[in-house]
């Protein structure tokens, strides 16, 4: 009995640890946008591919996750800040689908677009090995950063530096100090 039950969770943690490698080899670096497809909380579909042209910050977080609700505030600041600048911020959660009414009290104060991931209709991103996770796409769909959590979370300097190249010089994001 003990057996089975320890071939059962070793599988599951192998299912697991080889769905971390494939969320990890979509999202690459330099690599295209994989798609995405999701039914948002208000209701509206989005589709990743439709905001071509645009800087898309695409944040995987959870209500759970206290890293993940401290860069809530960071994020919407970010896009208030600039989306006249052709910057759109996506958040995704990562809660389980019994959880939306935490998700929706976690999110008062947030303009931005929302989904929970298991409402996506496709998602070849996959499950993020890691949370908070952000991802910044460039206007002509190619993934340009992903920034992972680090001492002290995600800043608005952070977000700033990720995306200033990648805007139009007559709009570029000017971080503070300069």
């Amino acid at each position: 009995m003990i057996m089975q039950g320890s071939r059962a969770w070793c599988a599951g943690l192998l299912t697991l640890s080889l769905a971390a490698g494939r969320a990890a080899a979509a999202g690459e670096v330099g690599q295209p946008m994989p798609t995405l497809i999701v039914k948002q909380l208000d209701g509206h579909d989005l589709d990743l591919a439709a905001l071509r042209g645009k800087v898309v910050i695409l944040n995987f977080w959870a209500t759970w996750c206290p890293a993940c609700r401290a860069e809530l505030p960071v994020l919407e600041a970010f896009y208030e800040k600039h989306a006249s600048e052709g910057v759109m911020v996506i958040g995704l959660s990562a809660d389980d689908p019994h959880e939306r009414k935490a998700v929706t009290r976690a999110l008062q104060g947030v303009a931005y677009p929302v989904a929970l991931l298991v409402d996506a209709k496709v998602n070849a991103f996959g499950n993020p090995a890691v949370l908070p996770m952000t991802y910044v796409i460039g206007a002509d769909g190619t993934i340009r950063t992903r920034l992972l959590p680090i001492k002290g979370g995600l800043t608005e300097q952070a977000l700033a530096a990720a995306v200033a190249a990648l805007l139009p010089s007559d709009s570029r994001v000017v971080q503070r100090g300069e």
